[in-house]
C-alpha cells in the first residue's frame, strides 16, 4: 500500500540513542534497506561519535578517521542529529514511541567492572575509563585528580585499553604535545613522577589480549624501557601448542616481541614498564591513600585455547600509589529498559530487547550493550545490521501510524527548555575546536566544558 510503513507516504522513523559507531552502524544499515526512512540520532553530550571521541587514545589518530565515514552518513537528508538531549531525563521511551515507530539503543557499556577486592575503593584506585575519559577531555571526567606525584602505577588488565593507560602515563610531553589529548592532562602529565609502571595479567603472555601493534609500540618510545623477566616465557605445553596454531598470529607476534624485550641490555630510560604475568590482585593495602597491592601467583590449567588461572597460593605485595583496573566494561540501566545486572546488557534476542523473555515491540539495542564489550569498532558494523534486520523483519508488527518523527520531537524539548544541538552545530564545534589546536600545533583543543561546547555555537 502507498501508505503502509516504510513507505513514502508513511516513512519508518527510528530514533538511534547513542552517537557511537554502532548508532551511526545502524543508521547507515537503514539507509540502505529497501523503505523509506527517517533516522535521528540522539546523544546526551552536543557532541557525536562516543567512544571514537572519547575514548581512542590521543597518540592513535588513525582510528580516529572513523568519523570521516559517520559524517557522510550525517549528510544525507533522511538523518538528524540531536546533541544534549539525555533519554530518562529529557525525553522518555513513551514519548519516544509517540514520535517514532522504533528506537535502537546504542549507548554503549559505560562503567567498569570491579574487581571485587578489599581495598579497590582506596584514593589513589582508579578504573581506567576515568583515566580514558580524562586524558581525552570528556565533560563528565574534565575535573577528576590523579596523583601523578607517585612513582609506581599499576594497570591490572593486559587488552588495548589497558595498553593505552600504560603507553600515555609512560609518553613523554613531546610525544603528545602535537595531540588532541586534553589541555588539563597534558599540564598534569608534564609533572608526572611516575618512573615505574606495572602491567599485570592473571594468565600468560601467550594468552595477552593486547594486539601486536600496540605492543610494538613499548619498544619505541622515547624515554621508557619495556622491562619482562625472560624466565616468564619459558611456556607451557599448552601454551606452546597456541602457538604452533598458524591462525594465531597475534599471540605468535607477541612472544616473539616479547622476547626481543627480554634480550635487552638494561636500559639508561628515566621510566621502565614492567609486563608482569600469571599474577592477580587479591587486595589493595593502605590507611586513607593506596601504598601496595597485594599479587596472587597464578599457574595455568587446562587445555590450548581453554586455559584458567589457578591460584596457587603464593602471594607478593608489590608497593604503589596509584592503580587502575581495566578487566572489561558493562552496560549501565537506563529508565524504563529492561536490564541483566548479570551480564550489564539489555536483555535481547538479535537485537530485540526482552523482557522475562517477551519482546518489546518496537524498542532494539545494538553494540555493547547488546552483546558486551567485545572487538573494535569494526565489529559494531554487523552487529548494528542484525539489530536493523531484525527491526526490518518485525515491520508488519510496529504501530503503522503516522508519526512526527525528529520535528516532533524537537518541538517537545523545546517545549522543556533543552537546548537541542544538530549536527550542523557539532561542525560549528567541531571547527572551532580545529582552530584551537591550530594554534598549538595540534590537531585540535577539545572543549572540556558542555557550557563552553554551547558557547562557542553563540
Amino acid at each position: 500500500m502507498s501508505d503502509g510503513l516504510g513507505s513514502e507516504g508513511n516513512p519508518l522513523k527510528v530514533l538511534i540513542v547513542g552517537s557511537g559507531p554502532s548508532g551511526f552502524y545502524a543508521a547507515d544499515a537503514l539507509l540502505k534497506a529497501d523503505t523509506t526512512v527517517e533516522v535521528d540520532i540522539l546523544d546526551r553530550l552536543p557532541t557525536p561519535f562516543g567512544l571514537v571521541r572519547a575514548g581512542v587514545a590521543p597518540d592513535h589518530a588513525k582510528i580516529k578517521s572513523a568519523t570521516k565515514a559517520y559524517d557522510k552518513i550525517s549528510d544525507n537528508p533522511n538523518v538528524s542529529f540531536l546533541g544534549n538531549v539525555t533519554f530518562g531525563r529529557d525525553v522518555s521511551l513513551a514519548e519516544i514511541q509517540a514520535t517514532h515507530h522504533a528506537v535502537i539503543f546504542t549507548c554503549g557499556a559505560e562503567s567498569d567492572r570491579r574487581l571485587g577486592i578489599p581495598g579497590e575503593d582506596l584514593a589513589g584506585s582508579h578504573t581506567a575509563t576515568e583515566f580514558v575519559y580524562w586524558y581525552n577531555g570528556h565533560p563528565d571526567y574534565r575535573d577528576h585528580v590523579f596523583d601523578l606525584s607517585q612513582e609506581v602505577a599499576v594497570i591490572i588488565g593486559q587488552g588495548n585499553v589497558a595498553a593505552d593507560v600504560c603507553r600515555i602515563l609512560a609518553k613523554t610531553v613531546d610525544e603528545l604535545k602535537n595531540t588532541d589529548i586534553a589541555e588539563h592532562a597534558l599540564d598534569a602529565l608534564s609533572q608526572s613522577k611516575i618512573r615505574d609502571i606495572h602491567m599485570i595479567g592473571r594468565r600468560g603472555p601467550a594468552q595477552a589480549k593486547f594486539t601486536h601493534a600496540e605492543l610494538k609500540e613499548f619498544g619505541e618510545l622515547a624515554d621508557c624501557d619495556p622491562v619482562i623477566d625472560p624466565a616468564i616465557l619459558d611456556l607451557n605445553a599448552a601454551s606452546q601448542a597456541e602457538l604452533e596454531d598458524k591462525t594465531n598470529r597475534s599471540a605468535i607476534k607477541n612472544i616473539e616481541t616479547l622476547t626481543a624485550f627480554s634480550q635487552r641490555p638494561a636500559g639508561s630510560k628515566s621510566r621502565r614498564l614492567h609486563f608482569r604475568f600469571l599474577e592477580g590482585p587479591t587486595e589493595l593495602k593502605g590507611g586513607e591513600h593506596l601504598a601496595a597491592v597485594t599479587l596472587m601467583k597464578n599457574r595455568l590449567e587446562g587445555e590450548a585455547f581453554n586455559q584458567w588461572a589457578e591460584e596457587t597460593g603464593e602471594t607478593v605485595d608489590l608497593p604503589c600509589g596509584l592503580l587502575f583496573r581495566s578487566i572489561g566494561y558493562r552496560g549501565v540501566p537506563v529508565p524504563d529498559i529492561p536490564f541483566d545486572d548479570k551480564k550489564g546488557v539489555f536483555p535481547n534476542k538479535e537485537g530485540r530487547i526482552t523482557n522475562d523473555g517477551s519482546v518489546l515491540p518496537g524498542v532494539y539495542c545494538a553494540g555493547w550493550i547488546k552483546r558486551g564489550p567485545s572487538g573494535i569498532i569494526g565489529t559494531n558494523r554487523p552487529d548494528s545490521v542484525e539489530t536493523v534486520g531484525s527491526l526490518l523483519a518485525d515491520l508488519s508488527g510496529l504501530d503503522a501510524s503516522q508519526k512526527p518523527g525528529g520535528a516532533g520531537l524537537r518541538t517537545l524539548l523545546e517545549g522543556k527548555g533543552v537546548r537541542v544541538v544538530s549536527y550542523e552545530d557539532w561542525q560549528k564545534i567541531d571547527a572551532a575546536e580545529i582552530a584551537k589546536g591550530e594554534a598549538k600545533g595540534k590537531p585540535r583543543e577539545k572543549f572540556t566544558r558542555i557550557n563552553d561546547m554551547l558557547a562557542a555555537l553563540s
